[in-house]
């Protein structure tokens, strides 16, 4: 086959068979897989998102051992049942085709859905980049556990053998105040009540503050686990001021607080011994301490007592010093009594020949000299005089430049003074406007709050359908005629119905009902509302 493709030009002795052009064969491929492949649902993990300018989104879909590129045209874009993230699992809906640009083959995607428990996992892996953008999983911000608490605050559920491991735990090890706060651990309403136990802990004046909180939990599934992974709930365990340990589920279970918590156990017994110190470890530490500091400093007296016997050896004796002195002083004063007689007989010699030498002419002219040097010393004199006068001319203005600069100063310090009410004004009004802005900022959380109550409907007239187990019914295709009914009206007021006979109502209300509903009931059938 791969002889058909060459050129008969460079092949010598080949058939005359035409020979294929690339954008032909690349035609031929394209329309073989198109045909045979028109119609395939794939499974896969989704990498590689790239949205282009253009509104087509290009991506691939791979598993532990291949691959395939994928793409979808801007008009299916907003289409799609779930929209396309990386490392979402999804089941997707094409055709297979080819790029002959590149000479790939990729699936052409018209539908996608996401594939069971992985949809779950990809919006926690979503919402773990999301808080570790922000900083809550950073190693700087976690708070030290206290060494020796005296107050721990644990927060699960009463029952169960979690709540008895850990006060078995901390009974043994370290004997101190623990508060429990009872939570349900599973299902939606476990995160609300998770949060209100944190901020109960940190504002509710009534009970002791602890030193510690642990939030703990047995193991369970990902779905049982899953109130653990709310963002609200990890923001609040990130804004506790209070260390806080996680220990939720076994050790191979990990929940999104098990990031943003301080310490993370891997089993509720794990987390109290974490945060209690060994009672008995502790006493036989201090206990070892004090002999180590006893022997320290008794090596440390030694020492020093051996070193200052070793600097007492090296000193001279005290008698030894005196005897060299006295003999030395002994020697000098033998030798002074001949010194002073040799040194008067010498000036003595001097003086005679010295006092020949003197006549009264040497010293009129030595008078003379120092005359003349004294008249140069008046000249000097008179000079200096003169500049001292001018000198202290000078000195006789330095009290005006001080008033004169005194003055600046305080014309400064007047005009310093004059703006410091301006700025002070400044700043109330800059605290008062941003005062306003969070008020008002409240104020619309507030509506929002109000708005999304699920029970304000009721407030307006509505009523809502449960059965007596609680389930609740959204359409009455579901009702069957005797079927026990509940409806709760506003202030929590309920009616018990029976559903009666006459068949499931039309799913469409007719355009004009006053025309077509009946005037009266049939026999035995109730009415809802």
């Amino acid at each position: 086959m791969a002889n058909d493709l060459l050129s008969s030009e460079s092949t010598p002795g080949a058939t005359n068979a035409a020979a294929y052009s690339v954008s032909e064969l690349a035609g031929a491929l394209k329309r073989t897989l198109e045909t045979t492949y028109d119609h395939v649902r794939l499974r896969g993990e989704i990498s590689k998102v790239t949205r282009h300018a253009s509104g087509h989104v290009y991506l691939t879909i791979k598993d532990d051992k291949a691959a395939i590129d994928g793409v979808i045209w801007k008009g299916n874009v907003s289409r799609l049942q779930a929209q396309p993230e990386h490392g979402l699992e999804v089941i997707v809906t094409g055709k297979i085709t080819t790029f002959p640009a590149s000479s790939k083959y990729q699936i052409v995607i018209e539908a996608m859905e996401v594939a069971g428990i992985g949809a779950l996992l990809a919006q926690l892996d979503r919402l773990k980049k999301k808080l570790h953008g922000e900083g809550l999983f950073d190693p700087a911000r976690k708070k030290p556990l206290p060494y020796a608490p005296r107050t721990i605050g644990v927060i699960t559920s009463p029952t169960g053998a979690v709540i008895r491991d850990i006060l078995h735990r901390i009974r043994d090890r370290w004997p101190c105040r623990v508060i429990v706060w009872p939570v349900i651990v599973q299902g939606d309403a476990a995160a609300p009540q998770v949060i209100g136990a944190l901020r109960g802990f940190h504002a509710d004046p009534t009970i002791p503050r602890p030193d510690v909180i642990i939030v703990a939990r047995g193991g369970g599934s990902v779905e049982d686990l899953w109130a653990f992974n709310s963002e609200d709930l990890a923001r609040a365990v990130a804004a506790s001021t209070i260390p806080v340990i996680s220990a939720v589920g076994h050790e191979t279970d990990t929940t999104l607080i098990d990031y943003v918590s301080d310490r993370r156990a891997p089993t509720p017994t794990g987390a109290a011994e974490m945060a209690t110190p060994v009672l008995g470890e502790l006493r036989a530490f201090t206990a070892d301490l004090e002999r180590r500091r006893q022997g320290t400093m008794a090596r440390l007296l030694e020492t020093r007592r051996e070193r200052v016997a070793l600097l007492a050896r090296t000193l001279p004796k005290p008698l030894d010093l005196i005897h060299t002195a006295q003999q030395r002083l002994d020697f000098v004063a033998h030798r002074l009594d001949g010194g002073l007689r040799q040194n008067l007989n010498l000036h003595q010699t001097a003086y005679a020949r010295l006092s020949g030498r003197f006549a009264p002419a040497l010293l009129e002219r030595e008078v003379q000299l120092k005359q003349t040097h004294l008249g140069q010393l008046a000249a000097r004199l008179g000079l200096a005089v003169g500049r001292r006068v001018t000198l202290a001319t000078s000195h006789a203005r330095l009290p005006e430049l001080t008033n004169r600069m005194s003055e600046a100063l305080n014309r400064t310090v007047r005009r310093s003074g004059e703006r410091l009410p301006e700025l002070t004004r400044r700043l109330d009004e800059a605290f008062t406007r941003d005062l306003r802005q969070r008020h008002e900022r409240l104020q619309r959380l507030e509506q929002l709050r109000v708005s999304l109550n699920p029970d304000r409907p009721l407030d307006l007239g509505f009523a809502r359908v449960n059965r007596p187990d609680g389930v609740l019914i959204k359409s009455p295709a579901g009702v069957a005629n005797g079927d026990a009914l509940v409806l709760t009206f506003k202030g929590d007021q309920t009616l018990d119905v029976i559903a009666g006979a006459g068949g499931t109502p039309p799913a469409k209300a007719p355009p004009k009902p006053a025309s077509t509903r009946p005037k009266t009931a049939g026999p035995g059938q109730g009415s809802l509302f």
